[in-house]
């Protein structure tokens, strides 16, 4: 009797799940029931997936809605019907539309009007498939109506929106939220009645019971609504069944591009790639997933027609047919890679590959995508409400000053000190917390199926223009489809931009083979920067924690940086297993003595120890004795991407179980399981781990040989760890001249002239794009710049944003010092309107006379800091007061085991948590000569002493190492005070200043040369 139900993901209005709804009509005896979401479908599969488990017959509508304005219900006959909604909707959506007052003439659809909406819009006329909906709250005013006659339309339509009265308050304030307005300015229009509640059917019965004509017109209905998808183990996956014409066809392609990728991958073939083939074609094409091979490798081809740089990793990495259609560039037989992680005959889903493209030819793979294949979408993802989000939330809709909002959002206040306002604000902050806030976008996932994606849900259009549907990843596999993962990353747009400047700045050296990484893994020159940590700026080897693992397991090879690239991974850490991986790697025979027997039988490349998400259905498999299916649901399980916990748990009581009937005692039994848990949600495929490696080796490869433009793609690109300044130093340390900004040498990217690195004018901050595109395309066109007076003939320009270029000092070429320059530029410009469009004679030119102006050094300085955002010198030459020692990161070593006192400009710090929930920090930082050195500030140290922000620090510390890695276990430090500003100061101080300065420097402070020079051209 209930068709116009509403969940949460009727999004800031409902007020509970598809399963609460469920559950209130097991409670209330309710056997059929229609869920009608507003314009959104989000929840309706797991609806229809769990509507069983509760004895419920599941019927599938949308409450078409203009804002909170009800326009119709639409109820599905059956599939097409769900199908046609969902398209009427999707249409709306997509094209921004409001929805009509009147229903179109859907075929398996019925429409439900409400009783006001109705008598609102004077309909007196109505199709066979549509009816009017009678709330209680409307029946009392049925007798007094026209439509009392109209006896074969009318229906019971009792909305379900709240339980209780909990639920109705967290209701009006999720409205004033979207409202964005105090609870007490909310419009009553903007809230649902209060009787939107589910009661026993007997009640609802006795409510109509004047009325029999409505329940039997509400129960036909019913009864001619059915729905069904397919959630069972043997469901059939709905991805798009054949690439080509046939399944048959597609087979005899897959075998041909297979025979065809031999050569290729295996110069020197044996008999055991043909024999790994064949079993590979035999498992896929049972599965029925050859299709799915050619779809990844159809997107790859195309990309390599484009010239776009990719990598295919995750698991398929594990896979021979992968490999040799160039999906992936990782070799399973080389690696030892386990196929049965990849694909087995206990899997329904399909292979899991991860295409990564580099983040400016992304959208474009995405564009081909949807126009080669028929029916595709991105896959959605649900926003929740989170914690701090919906406390601010809150206290705005309940009035809360800011101060007050902060203290309850942070967490630090005590719960007696709080007044009723603050309490409610907390009170109904659990409740919201975790519900639906809006629909966005799978950061990779792309749907490409059999059936038009209406038939699943509607899909809307977010705003780069991709159809995207209601529902998320999970909810696509319970129903059979699998989504392939298009993501983008900064390290290949860094790879193939330093290419290209290869080829402009060192022509001679441009035949790069990138893809060779078999050469590379064996080269000493890369291994070398492995095994010395010298990575900036390299995927995935850069970052402090890398860094710290490489020179703690002493990485040289190929092999080594596979397994540190699992090994950094959360799951491994916190299981304390990484600590051990390096104790028996660096001490022979420990493995021997500390691993159980059966594990290094397992695991003998990695001592025992689980590095990799194969170890999990390896360790489950044969130390445990389940099956490789149930060993996948293990995996799974604890991947936080599986759905039947009920299953998972069966498999537990298995695994331990089965151990106990092998003889193993309860501590082992229960110390492998923990290690298990503890990793396999965080753990990399092999496969993935092999595939970040051979990226990282392609990048160290470029650092290595044309490190200075391999500097300027990373900058190009974003940076990476850390912030831009540090990518620049980088790049100085290994012999570049860096330049600021200037009009005719600059592009507005970073560029490379030999040696020399001209920043790019998109670092100037406040320079609008469209000046910098005008004055690289005049450049370009009719020859560098003679003068400010050429520049201002040339380039139209607002005098504001010519005070920027002659601020970093952009036309330094002229001689003339930059104040001059800006003096003249004023003088010019203000008061004369620019005209934009060429001029038929040169302008006569005034000659103003400028007085003699100067520029120190420490003017320059704050000026670029201002700019750029960073300074071209050493910050340490800035200090209100000089560093009172010379030492650096060079004299760790000699100061270990003793206390050190040193300054360090600081690059980033790690905050985490102990596990007491204490708070300690690790930071790294550049010495007064431009080397990096790491700090540790455990709790009583960081409760004692914070970081406030970039700057340089002294600290003082005992040096410590482990496992050859030298650090500073700070006991106190301070940060130091810069100089004040220049330009905003006394002149006769900040001459002074800077004469201090330059005493110190003769006398030897900077003899070991400093982070930065100044370059003057």
């Amino acid at each position: 009797m209930y068709l116009n139900c509403h969940t949460y993901y009727s999004m800031r209005f409902g007020t509970f799940s598809e399963l609460d709804l469920l559950q209130l009509a097991q409670q209330n005896h309710i056997k059929q029931l229609v869920l009608t979401d507003i314009n959104t479908t989000s929840a309706c599969l797991n609806f229809v997936r769990k509507a069983p488990e509760y004895d419920v017959r599941p019927i599938l509508g949308i409450d078409f809605r203009n804002g909170v304005d009800p326009c119709f219900l639409g109820i599905a006959k059956n599939n097409a019907g769900y199908q046609e909604l969902n398209t009427f909707l999707s249409h709306h959506l997509q094209n921004e539309l409001e929805i009509p007052q009147r229903a179109p003439a859907f075929k398996n659809a019925f429409i439900v009007y409400p009783f006001e909406t109705v008598l609102l819009n004077e309909q007196h006329e109505f199709l066979e498939n549509e009816f009017i909906g009678i709330s209680i709250k409307t029946l009392r005013r049925l007798p007094f109506s026209r439509l009392l006659r109209l006896k074969d339309e009318l229906v019971v339509q009792q909305p379900v929106t709240f339980r209780n009265k909990r639920d109705f308050n967290a209701h009006r304030l999720l409205r004033a939220i979207d409202n964005n307005v105090l609870l007490s300015k909310l419009p009553e229009t903007e809230v649902a009645d209060a009787d939107e509640r589910m009661f026993p059917i007997r009640n609802l019965a006795e409510a109509f019971s004047e009325y029999t004509h409505i329940l039997e017109n509400t129960e036909r209905l019913l009864k001619a609504c059915s729905i069904h998808f397919d959630f069972s183990k043997n469901r059939k996956p709905q991805n798009l069944r054949a690439f080509t014409d046939s399944i048959e066809e597609d087979e005899r392609l897959i075998e041909k591009l297979c025979d065809e990728g031999l050569p290729y991958r295996y110069p020197e073939m044996d008999e055991s790639v043909r024999e790994r083939l064949k079993k590979e074609l035999e498992v896929i094409k049972k599965m029925g997933f050859v299709s799915y091979f050619l779809i990844n490798w159809n997107i790859v081809s195309h990309a390599r027609e484009r010239g776009f740089y990719y990598v295919g990793r995750g698991s398929g990495a594990n896979s021979i047919v992968a490999y040799l259609l160039r999906i992936t560039d990782v070799d399973p037989m080389d690696l030892d890679l386990y196929f049965e992680r990849f694909i087995n005959l206990y899997r329904a889903n399909p292979p899991d590959f991860d295409i990564d493209f580099s983040w400016r030819d992304r959208e474009e793979m995405t564009q081909y995508i949807f126009n080669r294949f028929d029916h595709v979408a991105l896959v959605g993802t649900y926003v929740t409400f989170k914690r701090k989000g919906v406390v601010r939330e809150l206290g705005k809709v309940f009035g809360l000053p800011k101060e007050e909002i902060d203290i309850l959002s942070e967490g630090h206040y005590s719960l007696s000190q709080l007044d009723s306002a603050s309490r409610l604000v907390l009170k109904y902050s659990e409740l919201i917390q975790g519900m639906p806030n809006y629909l966005s976008v799978h950061a990779s996932g792309i749907l490409i199926s059999e059936r038009p994606l209406d038939y699943f849900s509607a899909t809307f259009l977010p705003p780069k223009g991709f159809a995207v549907t209601q529902f998320d990843m999970v909810i696509a596999e319970d129903v059979g489809l699998y989504k392939f993962d298009i993501l983008a990353q900064r390290g290949l747009g860094k790879i193939k931009d330093t290419l290209a400047i290869v080829a402009q700045n060192q022509p001679e050296s441009a035949n790069l083979d990138i893809h060779d990484v078999k050469t590379f893994f064996k080269d000493p020159v890369i291994n070398t920067l492995i095994k010395t940590a010298q990575c900036m700026g390299c995927f995935y080897v850069e970052s402090p924690a890398m860094r710290m693992l490489l020179k703690k397991l002493e990485v040289d090879n190929y092999l080594g940086l596979v397994a540190a690239s699992s090994i950094i991974r959360p799951g491994v850490a916190k299981s304390g297993m990484m600590r051990e991986y390096i104790l028996r790697h660096r001490h022979e025979g420990r493995a021997q003595e500390k691993a159980h027997p059966v594990m290094l039988d397992i695991m003998p490349d990695t001592y025992g120890v689980m590095v990799y998400q194969e170890d999990v259905i390896k360790v489950a498999h044969h130390f445990a004795g389940l099956n490789l299916g149930e060993a996948d649901v293990l995996r799974r399980g604890m991947s936080g991407k599986f759905r039947s916990r009920e299953e998972f748990q069966k498999v537990r009581h298995k695994f331990i179980g089965n151990c106990r009937k092998k003889g193993y005692q309860d501590v082992l039994i229960f110390e492998i399981w923990n290690q298990v848990a503890s990793f396999a949600g965080y753990a990399f495929a092999k496969g993935h781990s092999a595939s970040y490696a051979v990226e990282s080796y392609q990048s160290l490869f470029l650092r290595a040989y044309f490190p200075l433009e391999y500097m300027v793609a990373v900058l190009n690109n974003g940076g990476g760890f850390y912030r831009s300044e540090f990518y620049v130093h980088e790049a100085r340390m290994m012999g570049a001249t860096i330049h600021p900004p200037c009009i005719n040498q600059s592009q507005i990217a970073n560029c490379i002239y030999g040696k020399h690195i001209y920043l790019g004018m998109m670092y100037l901050r406040d320079l609008e794009q469209q000046v910098m595109a005008r004055i690289v395309k005049e450049r370009i066109a009719n020859g560098r710049f003679s003068s400010l007076e050429d520049f201002l003939d040339r380039v139209i320009i607002s005098v504001e944003q010519l005070s920027i270029l002659i601020r970093i000092d952009a036309f330094r070429f002229t001689g003339i010092n930059k104040h001059q320059i800006l003096w003249k530029a004023y003088l010019t410009l203000s008061g004369n309107p620019r005209v934009d469009h060429p001029k038929l004679f040169p302008p006569a030119k005034q000659n103003f006379r400028i007085p003699r102006l100067d520029t120190t050094f420490l003017e320059t300085a704050f000026e670029q800091w201002e700019l750029l955002g960073f300074c071209l010198c050493s910050p340490f030459e800035l200090l209100k007061e000089p560093p009172k020692n010379l030492n650096g990161q060079g004299d760790l070593e000699r100061y270990l085991n003793r206390h050190i006192d040193i300054y360090g400009y600081l690059v980033t710090v790690k905050n985490t948590d102990t596990h007491s929930g204490k708070r300690m920090h690790f930071a790294t930082l550049l010495d007064q000569y431009g080397k990096v050195f790491d700090t540790v500030l455990f709790p009583p140290v960081a409760a004692k002493y914070r970081f406030r922000g970039k700057g340089i620090y002294r600290f003082y510390g005992k040096v410590v190492s482990e496992f050859g890695f030298l650090s500073i276990e700070v006991i106190k430090m301070q940060k130091q005070d810069y100089i004040q500003d220049p330009r905003y100061a006394d002149m006769k101080t900040s001459t002074r200043m800077f004469e201090t300065r330059l005493q110190s420097k003769n006398n030897g402070i900077s003899d070991k040369g400093t982070i930065i020079h100044n370059n003057r051209e």
